[in-house]
């Protein structure tokens, strides 16, 4: 036989069984992670069988296609050349493939739980005022806003009636009547 014959030969050989051990492979242990992404065993176990089907139609396919070989081989060295350049094509498609399955179904997840996840009971009402060295200062105010100065423990307010405002002076206890200046 020619050595192009025995190259297609062992190339069909180890790309089909690239093939259908990958595919094992992924079925087995993708079947864990499907359930997980889709929550419910059934139907992970239905898409498992799907992907299996689509991973071997679209890679035996490919193999199929890749068979060819236009140029004429002269020894052996130059079939195993060709003949890795082949395999290892198949083998970045299988791992290219196996990528975009494995982000497309992560996507999938992340979505369905982020729909999952507990909202707020009720939205917030407002903002906290800000604290710290720029609460009195311009930063972050709507212009023509006055900054507020900066204020004693004991003054009033901006905003708060006098009967509101913390009385000045060390608080009293609530028991003690208040000292008669």
């Amino acid at each position: 036989m020619d050595l192009k014959v025995w190259m297609y030969l062992s190339y069909l050989v180890i790309s089909i069984g690239l093939v259908v051990w990958v595919a094992g492979v992924l079925s087995r242990n993708g079947l864990v992670f499907l359930v997980e992404v889709f929550d419910d065993s059934k139907l992970a176990k239905a898409i498992n069988s799907l992907l299996v089907v689509g991973f071997y139609l679209l890679n035996l396919g490919f193999a199929m296609f890749n068979l060819r070989y236009g140029g004429r081989i002269t020894s052996m060295a130059h079939a195993m050349e060709e003949l890795s350049l082949k395999i290892g094509l198949m083998l970045l498609v299988l791992g290219i493939l196996h990528f975009f399955n494995v982000f497309a179904l992560n996507r999938y997840r992340r979505g369905r739980l982020r729909q999952q996840a507990p909202r707020p009971p009720v939205p917030p009402a407002g903002r906290l005022a800000m604290a710290g060295p720029y609460a009195g200062g311009p930063v972050g105010f709507p212009p023509g806003r006055p900054p507020v100065p900066p204020q004693h423990p004991g003054a009033a307010r901006p905003g708060l009636s006098p009967e509101a405002a913390p009385p000045a002076g060390p608080p009293t206890p609530p028991h003690q009547p208040p000292a008669q200046p």
